[in-house]
């Protein structure tokens, strides 16, 4: 149809040419034009000017330019203009004195035709940021004498580069990054010796980067970023001196810095981030006088930083994070005055903060988690430039300086995780321009400060951890960006103030672990963006504030404050109660009772007091006698369908006279087959190291699944199982299974939990052979909804202990579901030896310190059993495998394939390659972080399901 329409324009303009006087010739660029236009789509109408196609010349259609003398096209520039279509040769060929072809910044699609390498005039192509696909023709070089700039980045371009490139000898600019080309580097790429610019990034690449670099002589920059290229940096790179920029990040580049890069004196950028670099820095690196920018984070570097850094007066950018540099931080670098960004965080450094942090220019400054030590002193002539100051995760002593407000700048503070003492200067509030602010995990004492509502600018607050007595002052109200306010864990007295209420932005608040008392301010429910407000463990009473967010804020945000009430907390507050009503039996209405007749009959002791209190004393009498009839009920029930049910090995009615059966949801509590199903080993849906589980039917007909306890000499008192059962009865969560109700006698207990019908995640991994393997989607899916529900579960103060594959179960609609949850504190006898003794089959999943009596067993427990689960669900193989003469444990073989760099070869073989590397690779380094043998480097749950959410969606 298009080689029609082509047909079609060529007869017209034929036939237009033939009727034209002989001294008027046929235009060809006109002609080429046209039918180059026929090909594309202009939504926008950008090439309207071409529509004349009588014109004799295209030189005043927009994006055409012309030879002045000649009057032929040498330019076509149709950048940006919104068009669409394919690149079409047949009608660019008429162009015969085209020098420059730029279409970037379209929507063109497609592949590139061989035959636009009949252009042997052009100088300049910039296809760039197009969709543009397929190979890249080899042809397309075979006649490139006159190319000067080829541009082809940010499309979809595959394969391996074509050899004939390495023939375009007068090429000066390459730029093929962005794209999706692989194989090795050719070295033919190495005799383009009049490149200047080389830029390669963000491909597919493979293997060491090829020797001879050293033959572009005239290169000034090089990008070979974001590849898998290995193996070391070429020494010859040394010999391209008038190198300026170089950035070979992330890779997998190896061995150490090669000495000839000393002779790069004017190179002013150097990026090797993310990569295998190892060995020390040099002491050369002071030799690159021109560097503006050095970025090695995120290698293996250790040893000292050389003090002939300093010697890099022009340095602006310094960026080291994420090595293993040792030592003090060297004093010379008070001489790189240009400073405006340092990171030397995640490293092993040690001494005193220098202090040049304050002196020089530097803007921000990052020296987070390492091992600085010695108090922090800012000198009188302070940096007011400084920005961002992260000192977090040291060993920093001594009291916050109190001349902080002297950085004038600041607009992040983190001195968090140190172990600085005394008070809050009041100078904090002299810092107009700070967002955030946080001190947690030190020692500081004192209160906070009543200048901190100079501090208008702030948004977050974090005082976390620390001894900070004192109320919270009123001028906090003050702070009107404020959007989290964290000051949990301290010794804060005193009520909540009610300008808290101002602070319209406020999304999280922690005031848990204090000693705050009074009631609520009411205003706290105007507040419209609050998502978390964490009150536990203080002392506060009454009323909790009207409002959505007040009633259904999670009660693990309101407990241990015994005098607060709510419908949140299932707790109804005091009525205002009126003065007893007084009746006169005596009397047959209540108008004829008069003053004296009360007293006389009060004299006689005729009359009967009835108030309030003892309507609802006679109510609650009440309804104990109906209880009482319902349980008597029940056993009358359960003995009966009993005596008709087969024997076995466990009694339901064993102690009926003293049976409580109490159902959450407030419905009928009665089974429809209760007994018997809990009788019939043929309703048995499996065993563990706690008890037995069974399918049974409500009396309404909705299915349940009950666990019956086995370890009855491990609950320690009634009060305290039914105590803790309402607990996990009130967590809800789409990820976690709901517990129903239960069943109590002193020798058995029940638990009754919704039932979910598609089995364990277990069954669905390894028992389901002649099924479809799940997916990677799938897979994903149930990391995350398992991630999820064990966070709720960790923010509800749950520390499951007994996470595995079997307790993991799998709604109808894929979403995964916790179970068996919380039987820690359901039975406080339980220690974590009898536990292990318990939960034998969850061996693999345990976490190191179960075996350690004097390590604290927490909710990092859970995350190195949901580190285990991840790699189980991405390998498909079980925690533990035992071989012929071998045991292998999932973790160390995963964690081994890694180091060798077989990756992808974790993943389940049933997918057969169907699965995002972007997204399988980091999801099992994460289940490896999360599996770490030191409880203080697993993440929180928390972070887990942010990290996996940016896995899935980057942006």
């Amino acid at each position: 149809m298009r080689d029609t329409l082509h047909l079609a324009i060529l007869l017209s303009l034929l036939v237009r040419s033939a009727s034209v006087a002989a001294s008027a010739p046929l235009n060809d660029d006109v002609l080429g034009l046209i039918v180059f236009k026929a090909d594309l789509l202009d939504p926008a109408s950008e090439l309207a000017s071409w529509d004349d196609e009588d014109a004799d010349s295209p030189c005043g259609w927009a994006g055409v330019t012309c030879d002045p003398r000649s009057g032929r096209v040498t330019d076509l520039a149709l950048d940006s203009r919104s068009l669409s279509g394919r690149v079409g040769p047949r009608g660019l060929l008429q162009l015969r004195y085209l020098r420059l072809l730029s279409l970037a910044n379209n929507n063109f699609t497609g592949t590139l035709s061989a035959d636009l390498a009949g252009l042997d005039g052009l100088r300049v192509v910039d296809l760039s940021s197009n969709a543009l696909s397929g190979p890249i023709p080899d042809e397309l070089f075979h006649k490139c004498g006159s190319l000067r700039s080829v541009s082809l980045a940010n499309n979809a371009f595959e394969g391996e580069l074509p050899p004939s490139l390495g023939s375009c000898a007068g090429l000066s600019y390459l730029n093929l990054s962005s794209n999706r080309i692989s194989g090795p580097l050719p070295a033919g790429v190495w005799s383009l010796n009049g490149l200047r610019s080389l830029d390669l990034s963000e491909n597919s690449f493979v293997g060491e980067i090829p020797s001879g670099i050293e033959s572009l002589y005239n290169l000034r920059t090089i990008s070979l970023r974001r590849n898998s290229l290995s193996g070391k940096v070429p020494e010859g790179i040394g010999g391209c001196l008038l190198l300026k920029s170089i950035d070979l990040s992330e890779n997998s580049l190896s061995g150490g810095l090669p000495d000839s890069m000393r002779n790069l004196t004017m190179c002013g950028s150097l990026s090797l981030s993310s990569n295998s670099f190892v060995g020390e820095l040099p002491d050369w690196i002071g030799e690159m006088s021109s560097l503006e920018t050095l970025d090695l984070s995120r290698n293996r570097f250790i040893g000292h930083i050389p003090g002939s850094i300093g010697n890099l007066r022009m340095l602006k950018e310094l960026n080291l994070s994420r090595n293993g540099f040792t030592g003090a931080l060297p004093e010379s670098m008070e001489g790189c005055k240009g400073l405006t960004n340092v990171d030397l965080s995640r490293n092993s450094l040690t001494g005193d903060v220098p202090s040049w942090v304050f002196e020089l220019g530097v803007q921000r400054i990052s020296i987070s988690e390492n091992g600085l030590s010695g108090e922090m002193r800012i000198p009188s002539a302070v940096n007011r430039n400084l920005q961002v100051l992260d000192l977090s995760e040291n060993s920093v002593s001594g009291p916050v300086p109190s001349n902080l407000g002297s950085l004038q700048g600041l607009q992040l503070l983190n001195l968090s995780r140190n172990s600085l003492s005394g008070p809050i200067p009041s100078s904090i509030g002299g810092l107009k321009d700070l967002g955030v602010l946080d001190l947690s995990m030190n020692r500081i004492n004192g209160s906070i400060p009543s200048e901190i509502g100079g501090a208008a600018a702030l948004k977050e607050l974090r005082l976390a951890k620390n001894f900070i007595a004192g109320k919270i002052p009123t001028q906090i109200g003050e702070c009107a960006s404020l959007t989290s306010l964290i000051l949990r864990e301290n010794n804060l007295t005193g009520p909540i103030p009610t300008t808290l209420s101002n602070l319209t932005n406020l999304q999280t608040v922690d005031l848990s672990s204090n000693h705050l008392s009074g009631p609520l301010p009411k205003q706290l429910s105007d507040l419209p963006h609050l998502h978390l407000f964490n009150i536990s463990h203080n002392f506060l009473q009454g009323d909790l504030p009207p409002g959505t967010f007040f009633n259904t804020i999670p009660p693990s945000s309101l407990s241990d404050n015994p005098n607060l009430c709510g419908s949140a907390l299932n707790r109804s507050c005091p009525a205002v109660l009126p003065k007893p009503i007084v009746l006169n039996p005596n009397s047959s209405s209540s108008s004829s009772s008069t003053p004296s007749s009360l007293s006389n009959s009060t004299l006689h002791h005729k009359t009967l007091l009835l108030s309030i209190s003892a309507l609802i004393a006679i109510a609650a009498l009440a309804l104990i006698a109906f209880g009482v009839a319902a349980v008597i009920v029940l056993n009358l029930r359960v003995r009966t369908s009993s005596s008709a049910a087969p024997p076995a090995d466990d009694d339901f009615s064993s102690d009926a006279n003293s049976g409580r059966l109490v159902m959450f949801s407030g419905d009928d509590p009665d089974f429809s087959a209760g007994a018997h199903a809990l009788l019939n080993k043929d309703c048995e849906l499996g065993r563990g190291g706690f008890g037995s589980v069974y399918r049974t039917v409500l009396g309404d007909g909705r299915p349940v699944a009950v666990k019956k306890l086995t370890v009855s000499s491990l609950v320690k008192s009634r009060e305290e199982f039914e105590s803790e059962a309402r607990r996990l009865g009130r967590i809800r969560h789409p990820n976690v299974v709901a517990l129903e109700g239960y069943y109590w006698t002193p020798s058995l207990q029940l638990l009754v939990y919704e039932f979910v019908f598609s089995g364990s995640l277990y069954k669905h991994l390894h028992e389901n052979s002649s099924a479809r393997a799940l997916s990677w989607r799938e897979r994903f899916d149930v990391i995350l909804g398992i991630a999820r529900g064990l966070a709720h579960l960790h923010r509800m103060n749950v520390v499951h202990y007994n996470l595995k594959s079997s307790n993991i179960l799998i709604d109808g609609a894929g979403e995964p579901k916790i179970g068996d949850y919380g039987l820690a504190k359901l039975l406080p006898m339980l220690d974590r030896y009898v536990l292990s003794a318990k939960i034998q089959s969850a061996l693999g999943y345990m976490a190191p310190e179960f075996a350690c009596r004097t390590v604290k067993i927490t909710e990092k427990c859970d995350v190195y059993g949901f580190g285990v689960l991840v790699l189980e669900v991405v390998t498909g193989r079980r925690p533990v495998e035992y071989m012929e003469d071998d045991v292998v444990v999932l973790c160390d073989a995963v964690r081994a394939d890694m180091e060798e760099g077989r990756a992808e070869e974790c993943v389940d073989g049933r997918l057969r390659g169907e699965f995002p590397v972007g997204e399988a690779v980091p999801v099992v380094k994460l289940g490896l972080i999360c599996t770490s043998q030191v409880p203080s480097n697993r993440p929180e749950m928390a972070e887990v399901v942010n990290i996996l959410e940016l896995i899935r969606c980057p942006g």
